[in-house]
């Protein structure tokens, strides 16, 4: 029987570095062989275990967290745009407290006078040539009509009700030359 001999260690180093030169042989790689190597202990597979659990537990809560965050935010900004609009108010209060405003303000707006004062309201005190002139068109395409729009419409509906014939637009044949005499 011939017995089977381990090649030199010379022999295989050459072989082993002749498979890392080669470009082929790299990129083809076993699959079963690389998760072969692979050895996954009871600690790493408890540890990987808590790491997706926290994951699960934690997502959840960040979110809530950033939606809450963002709602103080919008609420502060509230409690700031009503903190400015009691401020105007306070203002408005405190203006309304004095005399000569109140006074002021019933003169403008209501046309308070005092007792024995004489008050003239004069609606139209401008002359003809300060009354302001009418306005030059917008532009030449957009004018004012001459006519009454509403003669316009009940002559516009009279007529179409009035009309011996109506004509139906044809798509794509062209209208006929309109003859030059007279039509019997």
């Amino acid at each position: 029987m011939a017995a089977k001999t381990a090649p030199p260690s010379g022999a295989r180093a050459g072989a082993t570095s002749r498979r890392t030169r080669d470009p082929a042989a790299r990129r083809s790689v076993d699959v079963r062989e690389w998760l072969g190597g692979i050895r996954l202990s009871g600690f790493m597979v408890i540890m990987m275990g808590l790491v997706v659990l926290a994951a699960f537990v934690l997502v959840p809560t960040i979110g809530t967290y950033v939606d809450q965050r963002q709602q103080i935010a919008a609420m502060e900004e509230a409690v700031t745009l009503t903190t400015d609009q009691v401020a105007d108010l306070e203002a408005q209060r405190d203006r309304s407290r004095d005399p000569a405003y109140i006074n002021t303000q019933a003169r403008e707006r209501l046309y308070y006078t005092k007792p024995g004062e004489v008050f003239y309201l004069v609606i139209d005190d401008l002359t003809a040539a300060q009354a302001p002139q009418e306005q030059a068109d917008v532009s030449a395409d957009v004018a004012q009509t001459p006519t009454d729009w509403m003669t316009q419409l009940v002559r516009s509906v009279t007529e179409a009700g009035l009309a011996q014939s109506a004509t139906t637009p044809t798509i794509g044949v062209p209208d006929p030359a309109p003859s030059s005499g007279p039509s019997p």
